[in-house]
């Protein structure tokens, strides 16, 4: 089991849970984060620190292993980031809502850090 981080964080990308990850395998996109499964220890610790409840285990919720694919595929290609950036301004106004995969998602990498 590793962790992924789902379609809560796109457009929301609180990074609360970069700066506990003892082992720096989160990446950054333009409005998303990922966690590459290879590196990741399977500890935990950054699932409960997002606010909106995007991180989950991939054997959760994810039957077709979407997330796990997305999560390899773009941790292979954006910045690694350790460090917490400040969230997007609007990033309250997409918390609730659901459906953001097809509509948001950007493959842009981010700034890292």
């Amino acid at each position: 089991m590793t962790y992924v981080v789902t379609e809560a964080c796109i457009k929301c990308k609180y990074m609360d849970c970069v700066e506990v990850c003892p082992v720096d395998c989160f990446y950054e996109g333009e409005n998303f984060l990922a966690i590459n499964p290879d590196e990741c220890i399977d500890c935990g610790v950054c699932e409960p620190e997002c606010p909106v409840d995007a991180i989950k285990p991939d054997t959760e919720d994810d039957p077709d292993g979407k997330w796990l694919k997305v999560n390899s595929e773009y941790s292979r290609v954006w910045p690694n980031i350790t460090v917490k950036g400040d969230p997007p301004a609007d990033g309250p106004e997409f918390e609730r809502e659901t459906d953001k995969f097809d509509k948001y998602f950007s493959e842009k990498p981010g700034r890292g850090s």
